[in-house]
């Protein structure tokens, strides 16, 4: 699991791309790798990898066809600037949102306003997770944790101060830029314990939406 709170900027020294999926390799630049071991997770623009070798300044990692197929990876290039963050512990501060490091779908940058004070971008969504994506709730964009700040049915818009972008890729986003995004996994708790065998399930575990309302989980 991780937080999305990213702890630094990496870059793709190699990435050999073959039938069965593909090795990378992640300069890691400020990442402190002093108590990385073998097997251990790096989320890597949001998308969990098995380091497979290291040293104190790179990790490599095998990415699946799957991986390949359902995240930006496939378009990833040498020298392309990543985010990255260590697998959380249970006495890291818990400073954004649960996060997998499992990638729901690929969105696109659909426009970029400097504010001054902070930038605005919308950023595309696809129809099998709209329903997850929801204003003022948390969403991972390449790793990080965000607020969705308005959305549409097909997009959604994010506030983004100078400190994270500063701190992650973020500030490198053009209009087309390809993003890997997951959703809050609360939600899709939320959304099976409400539809699946809903009377049954609700009646056995009391817990109802009425309930997730009264709770602030859920509004309407």
């Amino acid at each position: 699991m991780f937080t999305g709170i990213i702890e630094a900027k990496g870059q793709i020294k190699a990435i050999n791309i073959n039938g069965e999926g593909a090795r990378v390799t992640v300069a890691v630049g400020k990442l402190d790798m002093s108590d990385v071991n073998l097997g251990d997770s790096i989320a890597t623009n949001g998308v969990c990898l098995t380091v497979v070798s290291f040293d104190n300044t790179s990790f490599s990692a095998d990415v699946s066809k799957e991986t390949l197929t359902r995240t930006g990876f496939t378009h990833y290039h040498i020298g392309q600037t990543v985010n990255l963050e260590k697998a959380m512990l249970p006495t890291t501060r818990f400073g954004g949102h649960i996060v997998s490091g499992h990638v729901d779908a690929v969105g696109e940058v659909l426009s970029v306003v400097d504010n001054g004070n902070s930038t605005e971008y919308w950023l595309s969504m696809s129809e099998d997770i709209a329903l997850y994506v929801a204003e003022k709730g948390s969403i991972t964009v390449d790793g990080i944790s965000l607020t969705v700040n308005a959305l549409s049915a097909d997009k959604f818009r994010l506030t983004i101060v100078p400190h994270t972008a500063q701190e992650t890729i973020i500030s490198q986003y053009q209009v087309g830029t390809k993003v890997n995004l997951e959703v809050d996994v609360m939600a899709r708790y939320i959304e099976r314990l409400l539809t699946k065998n809903s009377n049954k399930t609700q009646e056995k575990s009391g817990v109802t939406e009425a309930l997730l309302m009264q709770s602030g989980i859920i509004t309407k």
